[in-house]
């Protein structure tokens, strides 16, 4: 397997335990009758509670672009240092990325996604040209 693929594994991994940690959070916070429910209204899903959702969101939406990333490297057969590299880069950023939103470090939160987003820009740019 790939490096890219092992971090992919990695970052899917890191998304259960980010679930688990936000369900942990908002345990006896939220009204169990409207999360169950059809979630037709939205709800408060208080202090780290929401923090740790709106992490739990990013790096969903994170780990789409990161997944395509390291299956077209690894695909194509593009993989090398530099793409496990930032694959790496991308993995780490995303722990980082917990703690940073959940305690509310700014400007370090914006700081540690970004880098995590120009290490998987980088691994796009490394297998189109």
């Amino acid at each position: 397997m790939t490096a890219e693929l092992t971090v992919l594994t990695l970052a899917a991994l890191l998304w259960v335990v980010q679930f688990a940690v936000y369900l942990a959070a908002g345990h006896g916070k939220i009204d169990l009758g409207h999360a169950i429910g059809p979630r037709d209204t939205p709800f408060d899903k208080p202090g780290a509670s929401g923090r740790l959702h709106r992490a739990l969101s990013n790096h969903t939406e994170g780990l789409v672009l990161f997944a395509i990333a390291s299956l077209v490297i690894t695909v194509s057969g593009q993989s090398n240092g530099f793409s496990a590299t930032c694959a790496w880069i991308y993995l780490i950023a995303r722990a980082l990325y917990v703690p940073a939103y959940a305690f509310g470090w700014t400007p370090w939160r914006t700081v540690i996604w970004l880098i995590g987003l120009i290490a998987t820009t980088a691994m796009l740019l490394a297998a189109v040209f």
